[in-house]
């Protein structure tokens, strides 16, 4: 899958790659495509449950290795929720 932006959450546990990812995808224009390679089991879960509250596109996740990459598309601009 193409992307946009790369960020290596690898050896972080929950919940720093959600985190991570909302700081990067702030800074994204919408319709650009994150993608968060990540080794914690929980990302599986905790990534699409922060792009549903926060109006992001969870695209799908692919392994790679030991890691598992998540692909997650940029809303629209809008305030997310604090």
């Amino acid at each position: 899958m193409e992307y946009d932006v790369d960020l290596d959450c690898e050896g972080l546990l929950c919940p720093l790659p959600v985190l991570r990812a909302r700081k990067r995808l702030m800074a994204l224009r919408p319709g650009q495509v994150l993608r968060v390679r990540a080794t914690d089991g929980m990302a599986a879960v905790d990534l699409p449950h922060f792009c549903t509250g926060a109006g992001h596109a969870y695209l799908g996740a692919v392994p790679e290795g030991a890691a598992t990459a998540h692909f997650i598309r940029r809303g629209e601009n809008r305030p997310e929720p604090e």
